[in-house]
């Protein structure tokens, strides 16, 4: 028995399994997860190692070269590249396509292994390599803290605060601090000072030490109990630091004597208070920094958890943060940089918009040209495939997102053509007298199998798609799998419920009518006589299609050819990079002019500045930059996406003219797997031995591309050549004085910088102690 004359036997069976798709669809959609783009693996990982002092050349031959040549053992490597700087190497680690989501954490954990091999071969004095394979973790929900008048400790406290709150909320999965600045406790003292006092760092280093760290003092037994012995003395605030007493030590004495100062000071007690200012302040110069519309701010980065409905978790963190907002002080404010929620809310608004569109738009249209009762037949069977698209995209755990509500909007079209056929080939068959059951069941069953076939074959216009190992294959996939889902599901329909309602509602023949041929009319008749004349004209109409075809043809190079649009999003970004070596506070100070000019835009709605390195990967296509003093992106939220062309176009000749030092990009955020260089040209080569010729080859490329009309901004990895101070080591002097390199290094850090000499400890704060010269 075919699957139409099954339905119609058993009609009852038919109706209730309609009434329990129709309930189970729309509680499918309602408790569908919903994302802004589609789940796929960002298929980098990060290895950053420290190196403190070394030169980029030390760097690479002693650190970088030989963990990448670990890095190089593992079979899914695609390739391996690093950025070899002053005491720090930042390794990229890219794995080749064919691996995703679901096999990465295997080949994070093989990574792993092979760089903690090669840990012990690392020369001394390098730190633990850090490797970061979260890379493509998405914060969505992007909040600024700022607040005039506060300072920046009383900001963070009030972060971690909300941090703390909104972590536990439901469907967070984890919620992050951005451009929090470093606490520090600094000791200021003069060189001649310590000189005179017979004082050295090294001695005021072992004595905090000591009177700062975590001691076992054991235990006691007192009758029946056990009591822990926990001695005093260590800091409870940075004034007791002031109060801690130091004794010279025999060598600084003996030191301090034969650099001329007289007197012995090993028996004296000197308290660090006398020989310098203790004071609590923020490390210089800082990692990073964010702004606010101009103010100083800190960032909360919130993630949602796997596989939730970011629409649900937006409204629940809105509904937390009301309520904590209510219990900040005045002049405390949180603002949104990014709310992915709404984004996606504004998305399945649009699809339910679409579709309502469409359904309108095909009944109107059924309406006009085969009749009301066509057209609720055909409507029925098209919200019904929508809603079985549902239940199974809840079964396999599809995602509303980009790419399944662009399918599901894609396929409507092709969604009624099968109900379309059954619907106008039982009314037919019916005009022309026959019973209405065999009606029905003939005009299903005859074509159900090329109609399947015709399904087929639009499914499989889509399986390139599917089948490509590339990042934009993972992201599409479920545009694949949701037109398939769908147009197998209007098939169903169109053999089972479709020819039930053409027994049900499509007219028969009035009495005394009789049995008539359909295709009589007036409209049919005009088409068979244009039909029989292209045939006897049959080389002129194939030389017209052919002639189509090559028009067609040398039309679509004028086509503009881009595999992802622009997003819609109301924000794009503005890269700021300054001359390699620029000092974080200058280039901080150059971005306040154009925060000004943005911010006084009208189509502006708000500007935040990430200076120091890349916001937090709000934004699943974009990878955000990695950190480097000279960086620093704006984010710029508009009112309306349609604007954007238009401010991109005033702002870029400006942002040239005011700073031609420095290398402005200007961008969208675009839809799906993207790279912030559109092209990347990569010099190498083994008989170049000076890196400076290489330099030099690489600049006349820049140059070249920076005179194409058609070439936006261009740059080198290598970036400018950074000056460097060379104090002259004397070898035989230093041997007379008993002086090292490691003692010239401490001397120029305390100089400028400062040297960390302890840990003081503040609640669950470590606050480094840092000893700089006056």
């Amino acid at each position: 028995m075919s699957l139409p004359a099954f339905a119609i036997k058993n009609r009852a069976f038919t109706y209730f399994a309609t009434f329990v798709l129709v309930v189970a669809g729309i509680g499918s959609f309602f408790n569908l997860g919903q994302l802004e783009d589609p789940v796929f693996a960002v298929k980098t990982a990060v290895v950053y190692v420290q190196y403190p002092g070394a030169s980029p050349e030390e760097v690479e031959l002693e650190v970088t070269d030989r963990i990448e040549i670990a890095i190089q053992e593992l079979p899914q490597l695609d390739y391996v590249e690093s950025w070899s700087r002053a005491g720090e190497t930042l390794i990229r680690v890219e794995i080749k396509n064919a691996y995703w989501a679901d096999q990465l954490p295997q080949v994070w954990d093989e990574l792993r292994r092979k760089v903690n091999d090669v840990r012990p071969s690392l020369p001394p004095g390098v730190e633990e390599p850090v490797i970061t394979d979260d890379f493509g973790d998405v914060f969505g929900f992007q909040l600024a803290l700022v607040g005039d008048g506060f300072t920046d400790a009383e900001l963070e406290e009030f972060a971690k605060d909300l941090r703390m709150e909104l972590s536990v909320v439901e469907g967070v999965a984890r919620a992050d601090l951005w451009g929090v600045q470093q606490r520090v406790i600094y000791l200021d003292v003069a060189e001649t000072q310590l000189a005179e006092l017979g004082l050295s760092d090294s001695s005021i280093e072992n004595t905090l030490r000591q009177q700062n760290m975590v001691v076992n003092a054991g235990n006691v037994d007192v009758q029946a109990l056990r009591i822990r012995i926990a001695p005093t003395g260590e800091f409870r605030s940075p004034e007791d630091i002031g109060k801690l007493t130091i004794r010279p030590s025999l060598t600084d004495s003996l030191q301090s004597a034969e650099a001329g100062f007289l007197g012995d000071h090993s028996s004296e007690l000197i308290q660090i208070r006398d020989i310098g200012t203790v004071s609590e302040g923020y490390l210089e110069p800082p990692f990073t920094q964010m702004r606010f519309q101009g103010q100083p701010a800190i960032g909360l980065s919130i993630t949602n958890a796997a596989g939730a409905n970011v629409v649900k978790v937006g409204e629940a963190i809105d509904r937390r943060l009301a309520e904590l907002v209510a219990q900040l002080p005045v002049g405390v404010e949180v603002r949104k940089v990014h709310w992915m929620s709404d984004v996606v809310a504004e998305a399945t608004g649009g699809f339910l918009t679409s579709f309502g569109q469409a359904v309108v738009i095909v009944l109107v249209v059924l309406t006009v040209f085969t009749g009301w009762r066509m057209s609720i037949i055909i409507g029925t069977a098209l919200v019904l495939s929508i809603l079985a698209t549902f239940v199974v995209m809840s079964i396999t755990g599809i995602d509303l997102q980009r790419m399944s509500l662009g399918a599901l909007i894609i396929a409507l079209g092709s969604m009624v053509d099968s109900p379309l056929v059954v619907a106008d080939g039982t009314a037919v068959r019916l005009q022309r007298g026959m019973e209405r059951n065999q009606a029905a069941v003939e005009a299903a069953g005859q074509p159900a199998w090329p109609l399947l076939g015709a399904t087929i074959i639009g499914l499989m216009s889509f399986y390139p798609i599917f089948a490509s190992e590339d990042s934009a294959g993972e992201y599409c996939r479920t545009l694949f799998s949701v037109v398939g889902i769908s147009l197998l599901a209007s098939w169903v329909v169109s053999m089972t419920v479709t020819p039930l309602m053409g027994i049900d509602l499509l007219p028969a023949p009035k009495d005394g009518e009789g049995a008539r041929d359909p295709f009589a009319g007036g409209v049919f008749v005009k088409f068979r006589s244009f039909l029989e004349l292209a045939i006897r004209f049959r080389w002129l109409t194939i030389a017209s299609m052919v002639g189509l075809l090559v028009v067609s043809t040398g039309a679509f190079g004028y086509v503009t050819q881009l595999f992802f649009p622009a997003s819609s999003m109301n924000k794009f970004m503005i890269d700021f990079h300054a001359p390699e070596g620029t000092r974080i506070q200058q280039v901080a100070a150059d971005l306040e002019s154009a925060e000004e000019k943005l911010m006084a835009d009208e189509r502006v709605e708000n500007v935040t500045a990430f200076i120091g390195a890349g916001p937090p990967r709000f934004y699943l296509p974009v990878d955000p930059e990695f950190p480097r003093q000279s960086y620093a992106q704006l984010i710029v939220n508009v009112h309306n996406f349609e604007q954007i062309d238009g401010l991109i176009a005033e702002i870029n000749p400006w942002m040239a003219d005011q700073f031609p030092d420095t290398l402005v990009s200007v961008r969208e955020f675009g839809v799906g797997p993207s790279n912030t260089w559109t092209f990347e040209l990569r010099l190498s080569g083994p008989a170049i031995a000076d890196p400076a010729e290489l330099r030099s080859i690489a600049d006349q490329g820049v140059a070249i591309l920076e005179n194409h009309p058609l070439a936006g901004p261009v740059q080198t990895d290598w970036r400018e050549p950074v000056t460097k101070l060379k104090p002259l080591f004397n070898q035989e002097r230093a041997r007379w004085s008993s002086i090292t390199r490691d003692d010239i290094a401490h001397a120029t850090r305390r100089a400028f910088d400062g040297r960390q000499i302890g840990l003081y400890r503040e609640d669950d704060n470590l606050l480094p102690i840092i000893l700089r010269l006056t």
